[in-house]
């Protein structure tokens, strides 16, 4: 006899996974979050939004790539839902705007209720470090698409900014200062560079490298350090003309997309010391320095384009807010480029 779960989807499985994140999908939870009782949509009061004179909107979507293969072959589920909040959220944090709540979506070849448990308790601590809610989502099972131990996560954020708070290249002017907010690692960007070199030298997920003083697999998955409260704090002091979340293309390449046509960014690669690990990518994989730069963050996760007056305070606020950063570069006239020297 035919069923749907010979067809290889267990409905029970799904609902144990259900079962299982939810004191963790809890802890996210903001005060504007109004529960659906059907649990087909996540509500979120939006008479929050009465205290803003013209609040806009802002949204994101995106997903970890190429990384969740790693987690998946050394069997580590709970941190790659930090990677996908730091892609979505912090994106918001750009232009300025405040966290509310996240939607996820997970994709996998079979449920195992404890492995999406972990994963998606691993996107609501995060949510909870941003200060927003994971309203919903869902767990999608694809047999004969995905292999069992197979899976991709996505997600969809949404935020609010005042409009005339709205951060951008706009705002930015020659003489301001360029900070830099150290990144936890690589981040979810450049894993299929990393995978290439994985399985072209003698380097391996248990390989051990002096400079990193653990297993190259430990270093790879570290969880995508989120800044979206450190962005809103930054914003808080006055003076902050634009952010750059620095994912896929680099640091110049993410910080120009902030600059108006008429400055450039000088960068310093002087001013900080590329982590170890990019270091033993490069040196076994025998990238070039421009390959480099295109494709990984190199240490900088987050750049903050400041007033010059206020770049001072900005430091001091990162400080105490536990985030490793230093001046950059600064703001010269030029075209709209970012560049490092």
């Amino acid at each position: 006899m035919t069923s749907y779960e010979a067809a290889g989807v267990d409905i029970a499985a799904g609902e144990r996974a259900v079962e299982l994140m939810k004191a963790r999908v809890a802890r996210s939870r903001r005060p504007e979050v109004v529960d659906d009782a059907s649990g087909f949509a996540g509500l979120f009061d939006a008479s929050a939004f009465l205290r803003y004179r013209r609040p806009l909107l802002a949204t994101s979507t995106d997903g970890v790539g190429t990384k969740v293969d790693l987690a998946r072959r050394l069997g580590v589920y709970t941190t790659i839902g930090h990677d996908l909040v730091g892609m979505v959220i912090d994106d918001l944090a750009v232009c300025g705007a405040e966290p509310l709540f996240m939607t996820d979506y997970i994709a996998c070849g079979k449920v195992v209720p404890e492995r999406i448990a972990d994963i998606v308790g691993g996107i609501a601590e995060a949510c909870a470090l941003a200060g927003c809610a994971l309203v919903g989502g869902e767990t999608a099972e694809h047999p004969g698409l995905l292999e069992a131990d197979e899976f991709d996560v996505a997600g969809a954020g949404t935020g609010v900014v005042e409009a005339d708070e709205l951060l951008g290249p706009e705002r930015v002017r020659p003489g301001d200062a360029v900070i830099a907010m150290a990144s936890s690692g690589i981040h979810s960007n450049g894993y299929s560079l990393v995978r290439h070199i994985l399985a072209t030298t003698d380097l391996t997920l248990e390989s051990e490298p002096a400079d990193l003083g653990r297993s190259l697999g430990e270093e790879l998955l570290t969880p995508t350090r989120i800044y979206a409260k450190d962005c809103l704090a930054l914003t808080a002091l006055g003076g902050v003309r634009a952010f750059a979340h620095i994912t896929g293309g680099g640091l110049a390449a993410n910080l120009a997309r902030s600059l108006p046509a008429t400055v450039d960014a000088v960068l310093r690669r002087s001013s900080w010391e590329v982590p170890p690990v990019f270091r033993t990518l490069q040196a076994h994989g025998n990238v070039p320095q421009a390959e480099m730069d295109k494709t990984f963050n190199l240490g900088v996760g987050m750049a903050a384009i400041v007033a010059p007056d206020t770049a001072d305070e900005a430091l001091r606020v990162l400080a105490d807010r536990g985030v490793p950063a230093w001046q950059l570069g600064e703001v010269v006239p030029g075209t709209g480029t970012a560049l490092l020297s």
